[in-house]
Formats: C-alpha cells, structure tokens, sequence
C-alpha cells in the first residue's frame, strides 16, 4: 500500500522517480481504508531531506500510511523556507487534541549543547509527555533518543573525544524481538554524532531495555515500556548519500573532519558509498508499524489515552 503525504509535498516528485508509490490526500480520500496515522516531529534544518527519508521508509510496506508533519511553536527554521513549513506542517497547538497510530521525533544539530539550554526545551518536553498519552508508539532518533531517555529516566550523555561518523557493525541482544524479525546476525547502521550514551547509564534504569549494540558506537536501540517507545540513537533512515553530503558540508567549513569510516568504496570519496544499511532500515521500520503500530492500536484512537503499558511480545 501507498503512504498518503500532503499534496504538493516536494518528497511525492523525488520519491516517484525512485518508483516508490505515493499517494496524495485528494486520491486517498476515496478509498474506504483506516490509514495508520504517523506524525513526524522534524527538528533537523534541511527539512525537504528529512521528509523524504523517513517517507521513503514508510512507504515500503502492506499498510496505508498517513503521515503528518509537526513543527515547534517556539522556534523559527533559517533553513526551511516559511511557505513551506506553512504549506505542510503544523503546530503543536493545532495537532494536541489528536491521537496517532505512530510519531516519530527527529534528531538535532544542538547535541553539544545542555539539553536545558535548548531554546525549544521546553516545549520538546512537554511533546514527549503529550506522546505518552497521544500515541500508540513513538520512536526517538539521534539526540531526540538522548533527550528523552534524559527526560523521562535521567540518563545523561556523553561527549565523544572526535565525531562517531561512519557506517557501523551492529548486533541484537535478543534476535527473536519482533523489531529484529527477519535481521541477519549482523547489521549497519548509520551514525553521526559526538555525544553517546553510555551502557553504564542506562543498565541500572530497569524501565529501559538495550535491544542493539556496536562495538564501534556503542548503544544503538533501546525500548520502553513495552514498545510505546524505542530510542535510535543511529540514522537508518539516511540514504545513500547523507553522510558524504555532511562530509561534504564540513569540508566546505573548513572544519576537521574525519572521513567516515566504513563508508566510502575503499575508503576513497572519490569511489562513491557502498550502500549496505537500507535493507534492514526498511525492514525496521515496517516491523515497528506491524507489531508496535498496527497491531497495538485500539481502534478508536481516543483510547490510546487509556492503553497503558504494552506487553513485550514473545
């Protein structure tokens, strides 16, 4: 099935050409199907990018997928032109009143910073406890997983002595979860970023469970009762070339920067990326919607309000 995205949305034209299947509101609107509705928090700066990506992962799978967009009140994007955000996102004020199958929360470029000195602090927070009682799953990504895992159990992160910045090797610590149904022993994800959190940090919280590790960077997939919530602290959703775009984007700075590892053909950007993380993101994500999403949520979504703690599936 399709994912259904606003009409106009500049990810329907790029993800055609990849010849994945969306659908635009006026379309969807005929058919008689109750759509999984997924809201996507976008905190990253280069928005159109975000949007694809995670519509690009939400579209390969056998459930009709609704998504909408949100925004902060309290802060202005300088990178996302204004008609744009007005186009096709909305405010927490507008959206607080709903209830959603699914929402997703993006990471930040401000992990350096306290997370009480974030100027949006206070209202990212204030989503994070709305989630809880709006929504039947919610996955954190990046330095919205290290935020929330601060938020709501006070796990505090670390900073790293040089960026983690690469493709890296990753394993389960229990094969038969239902988020790993389908994963090979061994997996890749995507990082960039100069804070972690540590193992030692989160073991003693009995609420979390560590659900995927790497040598090489650390803690990678943590959940929450019982899979109302999952902390990822990598980038599956990345396409292929994300990382040589920030690459890229830090050279041009003039910043020292490391090539990330395990990324380029030979280690050479001349080479191009060897592509090996997108086959198990696509099947991450479509095992969130089936077992943490679609079969988790009551069918009046007013009662997520009501659905308590998931149990942890066999």
């Amino acid at each position: 099935m399709p994912v259904k995205i606003p009409d106009n949305l500049p990810a329907i034209e790029l993800l055609k050409e990849e010849n994945i299947f969306v659908m635009s509101e006026l379309r969807a609107d005929i058919q008689d199907i109750r759509p999984m509705r997924v809201l996507i928090l976008n905190l990253m700066p280069i928005k159109i990018t975000t949007e694809t990506d995670f519509v690009r992962l939400l579209s390969n799978n056998p459930l009709q997928v609704e998504v909408e967009f949100l925004r902060l009140d309290s802060h202005t994007s300088k990178n996302t032109s204004e008609e744009h955000l007005e186009q096709f996102y909305k405010g927490f004020s507008k959206v607080k009143e709903n209830y959603y199958d699914g929402m997703i929360i993006t990471g930040a470029p401000v992990e350096l910073l306290k997370f009480e000195d974030v100027t949006y602090w206070e209202e990212a927070i204030k989503i994070f406890d709305w989630a809880r009682t709006h929504v039947t799953s919610t996955l954190y990504i990046c330095w919205a997983s290290q935020a929330a895992l601060y938020h709501f159990y006070g796990v505090q992160k670390t900073q790293l002595k040089e960026k983690l910045f690469g493709v890296f090797k990753h394993t389960t610590t229990e094969k038969g979860y239902p988020l790993f149904r389908g994963f090979d022993d061994e997996f890749f994800i995507p990082h960039s970023r100069y804070t972690t959190m540590l193992k030692s940090e989160i073991e003693d919280k009995k609420e979390v469970t560590i659900l995927s590790e790497s040598e090489e960077a650390g803690i990678a997939i943590a959940s929450s009762r019982g899979g109302r919530e999952f902390y990822l602290t990598g980038h599956s959703e990345y396409a292929p070339l994300m990382l040589h775009t920030e690459y890229q984007r830090d050279l041009d700075k003039g910043l020292e920067v490391v090539i990330p590892q395990n990324y380029y053909r030979g280690d050479n950007p001349k080479n191009g990326p060897l592509v090996c993380w997108t086959g198990h993101a696509n099947l991450l994500f479509n095992n969130w919607l089936n077992y943490f999403v679609y079969q988790e949520t009551p069918f009046n979504l007013k009662d997520v309000a009501n659905l308590g703690e998931l149990k942890q599936n066999d």
